[in-house]
């Protein structure tokens, strides 16, 4: 392998990586602008640049210093080993799922063309559905080592809620993998190129709006934000964390929004796809990637606009509605898939 070869074997799981985590302070802004449009308030309108300070652009890089210059405390009586470890593992957890998203079709570098994916593999579905379930273990760590009763209830609702809506998500999941045929996300993509009718989230109504309200359960975002829970639980399992630990349970948050709506658009959206659009060269490439960030910009925004429109569920409600509306439709969707791939028509 010549240098660049090494370069670009570097650098093909980095960029996706380093892009998600761009991305969280323009989130964070988005996020704080829109709650401010939708509650008739102004939202940040202090910090900024360049005479820009109206539009509080620099709120987001305030917040971060803030988090990083914070004293860091540790609860007396907390396992520190594993109160430190908790928000890396989600963090890592995180960050590493989007590695296996096709964020576009090729790019021409050096003579070569590059997929634009980090990690091309054969279970990219099974990846991420394996790197989500991992998040949950820096939750419940969270929540005991803390050594405190709120951060424990919020661990052990965020176990109990994974049961309810992942069985529902990876089975709503299974009927996009039965029509494609493969669980590498680049042939999920591929399938679903030849026209906007192919597009799983037509065939499979169903499963698209089950495995949607199971990654807002998946990201805990509200109206699923039951192992944080503010008027009840004061934060959860975050409740003890301060400084940069809390700052990484903020980000993971953020990049794990980035990732289910990635994958929303991979799965049910034909990804970087357009009917009839079959990017070639430079030019192709790089559209092909506007269109996948357009897509998944779409589902950001729907992200933020959920959170401040409907309150949260109660916790039976949550369960209830995991275990008797969720799975049975994610059943029913699969069935329903099988039918039409059997005859044909998929």
């Amino acid at each position: 392998m010549t240098a660049i070869d090494w370069v670009i074997v570097v650098l093909r799981p980095l960029v996706p990586v380093v892009g998600a985590l761009l991305l969280v302070p323009m989130l964070t802004w988005a996020e704080r602008r829109g709650a401010g449009l939708m509650q008739d308030r102004p939202g940040p309108n202090r910090v900024g640049f360049f005479g820009w300070s109206a539009f509080g652009l620099g709120q987001a890089l305030a917040d971060a210093l803030k988090f990083f210059f914070k004293e860091d405390i540790t609860p007396d009586n907390a396992d520190a080993f594993l109160y430190t470890l908790a928000p890396w593992i989600v963090m890592f957890s995180a960050l590493v799922g989007f590695s296996v998203i096709p964020y576009g079709s090729t790019l021409p570098i050096a003579g070569r063309s590059i997929p634009l994916i980090g990690a091309d593999i054969p279970i990219g579905a099974l990846f991420i559905f394996a790197m989500a379930g991992l998040s949950v273990y820096g939750i419940v760590l969270a929540g005991w080592s803390s050594n405190n009763k709120y951060s424990l209830m919020g661990g052990f609702r965020s176990a109990a809620q994974v049961i309810s809506y992942e069985l529902a998500m990876t089975t709503a999941g299974a009927g996009v993998f039965l029509s494609a045929g493969s669980l590498r996300l680049t042939e999920v993509v591929a399938s679903q190129e030849a026209s906007i009718l192919r597009w799983n989230a037509f065939p499979q109504f169903f499963g698209f709006l089950v495995f949607t309200i199971s990654a807002f359960a998946e990201t805990n975002r509200v109206p699923f934000d039951l192992a944080e829970a503010d008027a009840e639980l004061v934060g959860g399992y975050h409740t003890e964390y301060s400084a940069f630990k809390f700052g990484a349970f903020f980000m993971a948050e953020y990049v794990a929004m980035t990732v289910a709506s990635g994958f929303i658009v991979t799965m049910y959206f034909g990804g970087w796809s357009l009917p009839f659009f079959h990017p070639q060269g430079l030019l192709g490439g790089l559209v092909s990637m506007a269109v996948f960030a357009a897509k998944t910009g779409f589902f950001l925004l729907t992200f933020i606009w959920v959170r401040w429109t409907l309150p949260r569920f109660r916790y039976d409600q949550l369960m209830r509605l995991g275990w008797k509306v969720l799975l049975p439709l994610a059943f029913a969707n699969l069935l329903w898939t099988a039918i039409l791939v059997r005859t044909g028509i998929l």
